[in-house]
Order: structure tokens, then sequence, then C-alpha cells
């Protein structure tokens, strides 16, 4: 009973945010094409439920060739692992990027991701494969952990962004998500969407 609640409140919260935001996306879509040219929408790979890969959708906060600078510096890589991937003073970050990102903006596009089914508007954050990965090789017990957390659709909202986001480090997110996946009900999921406008408007641990 709780999925189909879920689904259903997932489709319902999907279809009125990308009605009522529309307006706005289109301004946002202008500004990030203005700033530095090409697709406002960005695209990664994230692992989901039952570790299947989806593509995940965000507004771009970062020029163009992000991803290849990330990949093509080692340290500038490490160091962004190390604060969940956010990082003060990220030089591929654009300047209307870091509004967007600081009031999570960025993140309206995944309720095209929960319409897919892919994401649910509750629920933990989706990895990086490489998060996985690395996560995996340097912890023993990552495996099961990781499967826990992967046993439900990920989520635009959750424990984690509500309490803190890159202020935990990505061990203690990993058990903040599996606390959720232990504990998921219908009033823990309206807890957090209670929660969720507050912590947008604080912008707490958002880079």
């Amino acid at each position: 009973m709780y999925k189909v609640v879920k689904r259903l409140m997932d489709i319902l919260i999907a279809l009125s945010a990308l009605t009522l935001f529309f307006p706005f996306g289109l301004l946002f879509s202008l500004l990030i094409a203005l700033e530095d040219k090409g697709s406002p929408i960005y695209h990664q790979p994230r692992v989901g439920k039952g570790r299947k890969m989806f593509n995940l959708f965000k507004f771009r906060s970062m020029i163009k060739n992000a991803d290849e600078i990330l990949f093509s510096d080692l340290k500038f890589l490490e160091k962004l692992r190390s604060g969940n991937h956010k990082l003060k003073d990220d030089p591929r970050i654009t300047r209307i990027g870091s509004f967007i990102r600081k009031y999570s903006i960025d993140e309206f596009p995944q309720f095209i991701n929960v319409l897919k089914g892919e994401m649910s508007f509750v629920g933990p954050r989706p990895f990086r494969p490489d998060e996985v990965e690395r996560f995996e090789r340097e912890n023993k017990e990552a495996k099961v952990l990781i499967d826990k957390v992967l046993s439900v659709k990920p989520g635009i909202t959750g424990l984690w962004q509500t309490g803190g986001r890159s202020e935990v480090t990505f061990d203690q997110r990993i058990r903040i998500e599996v606390d959720y996946v232990k504990r998921c009900s219908f009033f823990l999921d309206m807890y957090i969407i209670l929660k969720t406008p507050f912590a947008v408007l604080k912008a707490r641990g958002a880079l």
C-alpha cells in the first residue's frame, strides 16, 4: 500500500511542480545559455534502484567541459570526493550556477526522472558510479550498505538533503541513507517533505 501511495504522490508532485515552475524553468534555461553557451540541461549517469543505471537531469550549473576538467586533475577529483562532490569556490561553477545550486533550483529537471519512474520525490540521493566503486573498494561492509540503499528508488530530497548535505562525510551520508531505508514510511516521507523548504531556504550544506 505504501509503495502505491508513494508512486501516486510522486506523479502528483512532479506534474504540479513541472506545471507551476515551467515559466521559471524557461527563464533559468535562458540565463544559463546566455552565460555559457550550450544546453541548459545537463545529464549524468547515476546508479538507481537495483543498481540499474539511468541519466539524472539537472540544470547545468557548470561550464560545458566541467567533467573533462574534473577527471583530468586527480588532486582536484580527490578533493571533491572528500566533500561529497561539493567544493567551495569550485572554478567550474558559473555565476548563475552558483545561485541555482545554493537554492537547489538545479535539481528541478529531476521531476522528469520522477515521472519516468527512475526516481521518487523522497529517497536516498542517487550515487555516481565512481562513488559506488570507490566506496566498495575502500570499505569492507560497503556492498551491504550500498545494496540496502539501492533497494529503493533514489530521491530528489531525503534525510541527507535536509540534514546538512556537504557538511557530512560520504561515510556518514551512506549511514543516513541506510537509516531512511530501514525506517521509510508515509509519515517519514511527509516529515522530510515538510522539512525540505526550510532546508532549501537555509541553503545548509549547499555549494
